[in-house]
């Protein structure tokens, strides 16, 4: 028997521009998942969590959060994108269609720039545009991200402890 390594994400070296990650899971938001993260993060607009309320909107029913939908493509990424990075921050963030619960999000990421890191040796610095989209392809958000990511032979040893047997 052999011990096959899991995916442990992509390094500066692996990033061209021009690439496209289509990211393999997908992610639909519920209704606890809307009014639970409203709730935590105190935010008080009463179109995330009452849907009397929603129904006299031009929406007719609840939206989910936007930040919400920002986590969530954001982490739809993270395994083909910053799985070894840290982020430096998002710009160009834009809503072009709403997002509802039951609303199942999916996302793609392309490689706009890369660079050394003049700083951080072991470092490079890599832009990318992602796209979150829902079941019916129609994209909910976009946005750009920054990030710090590790270079081949520098990311930190993860532990990885053995069953005892």
């Amino acid at each position: 028997m052999s011990i096959k390594p899991g995916w442990q994400g992509r390094v500066y070296e692996d990033f061209d521009v021009g690439d496209i990650y289509r990211h393999p899971l997908g992610r639909t938001i519920t209704q606890a998942d809307n009014i639970w993260f409203t709730l935590l993060t105190v935010n008080p607009n009463p179109i995330h969590f009452d849907s009397a309320y929603a129904a006299q909107t031009e929406f007719k029913k609840p939206l989910v959060n936007s930040t919400l939908t920002l986590a969530i493509i954001t982490g739809l990424s993270v395994t083909d994108i910053s799985q070894n990075a840290v982020n430096l921050g998002w710009d160009e963030v834009r809503m072009p269609h709403p997002v509802f619960e039951g609303d199942t999000l999916y996302a793609q990421s392309e490689v706009l720039e890369k660079r050394e890191s003049k700083s951080r040796p072991q470092q490079g610095i890599v832009r990318c545009k992602t796209q979150g989209f829902n079941q019916d392809g129609k994209v909910v958000l976009e946005f750009t991200r920054t990030i710090l990511v590790y270079k081949r032979g520098h990311i930190p040893v993860l532990p990885t402890p053995q069953p005892q047997v």
